[in-house]
């Protein structure tokens, strides 16, 4: 079933690479007007090339950012919040600073961003807002993924408190959580491991389907989730068997 989500204005985060780039080219293929933001402008250049995205630089971690680029682009129908870093480590080994840096991005950012285009969502008439989250969260517990899985746990909390206060006004609120996915980020983890291959194989070893995940599949549900009009409230395991 093809989704339109023509004339939808939507606003996607971390949309320079990975996830949120396929998932700016995913909403723009429905027919939604695109605003992709990233503080990577460079590699946001080429999104702008094609039809329906505006791309903007935003930095997430600043609300008058945030604030300007709402004001300026908006009001919007749909939020795609993308943006987040995975830092490795216990909770002996993470310092006071990785955690109070992934709350900041993993979770203040979405807060920031939510609280820009609530007013708009709801002077509309609804509006469906989009959490990157993980199935290393509240899902299960992975090892070496503590300030990770603590803010992204944060995220489906998030993600179910702006459900619940919002649904009687037509806001619906979900979270994506996924397993390992292809991506630029995903390829840096891997070359600091030090031996790539027996990283990635041991990346792959925990899918059950025995491969990781694409961007592409993971924007796939992103448009579902904008277009699922009586699902709220939900965190959606996208993991390839992780969590059977």
């Amino acid at each position: 079933m093809s989704i339109s989500l023509e004339n939808k204005r939507v606003l996607v985060t971390a949309a320079a690479q990975g996830i949120g780039r396929a998932s700016a080219l995913a909403f723009a293929r429905t027919g939604a007007q695109v605003v992709a933001t990233d503080i990577n402008e460079a590699a946001l250049a080429d999104l702008s090339a094609e039809h329906n995205i505006t791309t903007r630089r935003l930095n997430v971690l600043s609300d008058d950012e945030v604030k300007a680029v709402v004001s300026e682009t908006g009001p919007f129908d749909i939020l795609f919040n993308c943006a987040g870093f995975v830092h490795s480590g216990s909770v002996l080994d993470m310092k006071d600073s990785d955690l109070a840096f992934a709350f900041d991005l993993n979770v203040h950012a979405m807060v920031r961003t939510i609280r820009a285009v609530l007013p708009g969502m709801i002077e509309r008439g609804g509006g469906a807002i989009i959490n990157m989250s993980s199935v290393a969260s509240s899902m299960k517990g992975v090892p070496n993924r503590c300030a990770y899985s603590v803010t992204k746990a944060a995220v489906i909390g998030l993600t179910k408190s702006v459900a619940a206060e919002y649904v009687a006004q037509g806001i619906r609120c979900n979270a994506i959580c996924p397993g390992t996915v292809e991506s630029p980020s995903l390829q840096d983890r891997l070359k600091s491991q030090g031996d790539y291959e027996a990283a990635r194989a041991a990346f792959i070893a925990r899918q059950p389907i025995g491969r990781l995940g694409t961007p592409d599949e993971i924007a796939d549900l992103a448009v579902y989730l904008a277009g699922a009009t009586y699902t709220t409230g939900q965190a959606y395991a996208i993991d390839g068997g992780w969590t059977i």
